[in-house]
Parts: C-alpha cells; sequence; structure tokens
C-alpha cells in the first residue's frame, strides 16, 4: 500500500492527551511548525506560515511520548500523513494528521537525556538444552563401480558435499580422460597424425 510518510520538526502546540483504549494506549497532541526565512529589509530571520498537524501515537510510542513531552518542546516527528476532510456546523474543515512512527526531541535546539522505557517482565521460558552443534562424521552416499572405470564416491559431511574421485583396483592406472564436447573439438588447432 502507497503512504505518504513525512518528517515534520516543530514545537509541541497542546498537552499530550494520553487515553487507554481497547487496543493499547494512544496519545494525541498538536505540532506547530513555521517555516523560517531571511527578510532581507529587517536583516534578520523571520517566521513564516505555521501548519498544524494532529499527531496521533500508538502503542509504547504513546506511553513513552506521554511521560517525555511537554508544550513548547522543540520535536521530530516521522509518521504517515492522513489528510481529512469533514462537514461540521455546515462549514467544510480540513485537518492534517500524522499517524507517527517515531517521535523525537530535536537535539540542533536543545538537549536530551534518554532513558530506557520499563517493559513489563513477561514469565521466563523454560531452559533448553544446547543444540549439539558437532559436524557428524562422513558416511559415503553412493558410488558407481566396475571394471576399469572410475569410482565417484560422494561424501555427505557437515559443511557440504564432497566429491572423490579415484579408479578401480588395478595399480599404478590412470584415469580415462573426458571425452571432449563437439565445441571443444572445433575449437583446437588441427593436429597432424
Amino acid at each position: 500500500m502507497n503512504e505518504t510518510m513525512i518528517c515534520a520538526v516543530g514545537n509541541v502546540a497542546t498537552r499530550p492527551v494520553f487515553r487507554e483504549t481497547a487496543n493499547g494506549a494512544s496519545v494525541r497532541f498538536r505540532l506547530a511548525v513555521t517555516s523560517r526565512y531571511w527578510d532581507r529589509e529587517k536583516n534578520t530571520w523571520a517566521d513564516g506560515h505555521t501548519n498544524f498537524f494532529t499527531v496521533w501515537a500508538n502503542r509504547q510510542l504513546a506511553q513513552n511520548a506521554s511521560g517525555s513531552l511537554d508544550v513548547g518542546d522543540p520535536v521530530v516527528v516521522q509518521g504517515r500523513l492522513k489528510v481529512r476532510t469533514d462537514l461540521r456546523e455546515g462549514q467544510n474543515w480540513t485537518s492534517a494528521d500524522l499517524d507517527a512512527v517515531a517521535i523525537g526531541h530535536d537535539l540542533a535546539r536543545g538537549t536530551s537525556a534518554f532513558r530506557r522505557a520499563n517493559r513489563p517482565e513477561t514469565p521466563a521460558a523454560p531452559p533448553r538444552p544446547e543444540p549439539d552443534w558437532e559436524t557428524p562424521a562422513e558416511e559415503p552416499v553412493a558410488a558407481a563401480t566396475g571394471p576399469d572405470t572410475h569410482t565417484h564416491t560422494h561424501t555427505r559431511t557437515g559443511t557440504g558435499i564432497g566429491i572423490g574421485i579415484g579408479v578401480d583396483a588395478g595399480a599404478g592406472a590412470e584415469p580415462k580422460p573426458r571425452p571432449r564436447r563437439k565445441r571443444e573439438r572445433e575449437r583446437e588447432p588441427a593436429v597432424a597424425r
């Protein structure tokens, strides 16, 4: 599904409202995002237009945001943008909501001290025995034998399959070269016999 993910940098405009719902914790607050520009006439920075977003956070993010944010805090919010239009008292209203994925203080404008959230302890799982990681001994899998033929022995090991090539009985017997393919014969220069 295509979603519009944005990152908004602004200030917390309202006190975060925390609620415990059937689906878990939820928090909502308004975020003010004001553009800034250099005013050449006054030779200073000036505030531009301010956009307001309603930020929604759920579950653990909601609990952490409600304990960490206050009105006026500079924050960075990343989330899914949802623009809604409704009819209220005969007028069309448009609101921009951010379904937050991450919220953090803007460290370009101040410092912050991070504290890990205490998570509720879950019952410990019973201890499981340590698996046997030893490599099994080699065992032959298949062999092709016959008079005056090559023997291909496949051995299975813990790291893969190894192939050993040897010859049948016959002391000092040399393995026969593999037959050349037609293309290989065509590439070879002609040799006078």
